[in-house]
């Protein structure tokens, strides 16, 4: 499933146009993305939370070369699924 027809299926379920499930995905999204962004995380009960984890730097490998190359620190956004989703996919 895509982003067009995710806002499909919240329309249809919500019974709203798909401009206003449009909307509301894109404040969704863009909220998550604001709050992980300060270094906060989105915990929605059931489905899952949404926090940044820090990756520190390391050495890598060029698989073509095999020459060592350093991989930089970064931020990156993870995503742990809570139990009713868990066990609604089992």
């Amino acid at each position: 499933m895509n982003k067009s027809d995710l806002i499909d299926v919240i329309a249809a379920d919500a019974g709203i146009t798909k401009v206003a499930a449009k909307k509301a995905l894109d404040a969704f999204l863009g909220n998550v993305t604001k709050t992980l962004k300060k270094g906060n995380k989105v915990t929605l009960v059931g489905f899952g939370t949404f926090s940044v984890s820090k990756r520190s730097a390391r050495e890598g490998i060029n698989p073509q070369t095999k020459a060592k190359i350093k991989i930089p620190a970064k931020k990156v956004a993870k995503f742990k699924p809570g139990a009713e989703l868990s066990d609604a996919v089992k």
